[in-house]
């Protein structure tokens, strides 16, 4: 069975890395200025302090603009940095402000990551026990679809990430951070279309061009046995579409 789901998985990423690599620059950056819109404008962002983002590379949302908003708002800005030598783990490190961002050197697939000091001394992480807990994760993926389900690049980090996480926050009986993905158009596949495996997580919503999707459930808590009976919609412009 294991077998079956991961080859299903893996058809569908090159289908859709084939999809993304016909996207321009141009169409890029075109809605990656849209996400960004409707991110600053989601209830999730609004009322959170502590933000983790992904720094994105090609055929994915741009990213950029939105770490920068995100630093010069005030809150408070974790990106990741993969661990050398280690499988399907990454942490997650603080930046300190614009200029710390800007001067982030490539890390593992010419993606910016943080050294693990600042000005001559650790860098925090998410992680450590006295850093703020996390109150939204800005997640990417490959593929979503209309009931939540993300596909990652495969690697697990993410997984491997919020497990972790997740574990932390029920240790400090604190609420788990929200986890948004971001997508472009051409990512959006309809409801149940995206493998799901025992262990994959749901996202709480979906942030595209057009506005966010979400799902009613009863819970927060992302496994498969959520999506058995959502009502999918989508959030647009502050107005909601059955």
């Amino acid at each position: 069975m294991a077998v079956v789901l991961q080859g299903a998985k893996q058809t569908l990423r090159k289908s859709m890395s084939l999809k993304l690599r016909s996207l321009s620059d141009a169409e890029i950056r075109q809605q990656s200025e849209l996400v960004l819109k409707n991110v600053l404008s989601s209830s999730q962002y609004q009322r959170c302090k502590t933000v983790s983002c992904f720094l994105s590379m090609g055929g994915e949302v741009d990213t950029h603009e939105i770490a920068r908003e995100i630093v010069s708002s005030g809150r408070t800005l974790y990106v990741p940095k993969i661990k050398k030598g280690s499988a399907r783990t990454m942490d997650f490190l603080q930046i300190h402000d614009a200029e710390d961002l800007e001067s982030l050197p490539s890390g593992v697939w010419g993606i910016k990551e943080p050294g693990l000091e600042y000005a001559g001394g650790k860098r925090k992480n998410a992680m450590d026990e006295d850093s703020e807990a996390l109150d939204l994760i800005l997640l990417p993926g490959v593929a979503f679809d209309r009931s939540l389900g993300r596909l990652g690049h495969g690697r697990g980090y993410y997984d491997q990430f919020i497990n972790n996480y997740t574990k932390r926050c029920e240790s400090k009986d604190v609420v788990r951070p929200a986890l948004l993905a971001l997508s472009l158009q051409e990512q959006i596949l309809p409801a149940k279309e995206i493998p799901m495996g025992e262990f994959d997580r749901y996202m709480d919503g979906i942030i595209t061009p057009d506005g966010i999707i979400e799902v009613e459930k009863e819970s927060a808590s992302s496994t498969i046995a959520d999506a058995a009976s959502m009502a999918t919609f989508d959030t647009v412009a502050g107005s909601t579409v059955e």
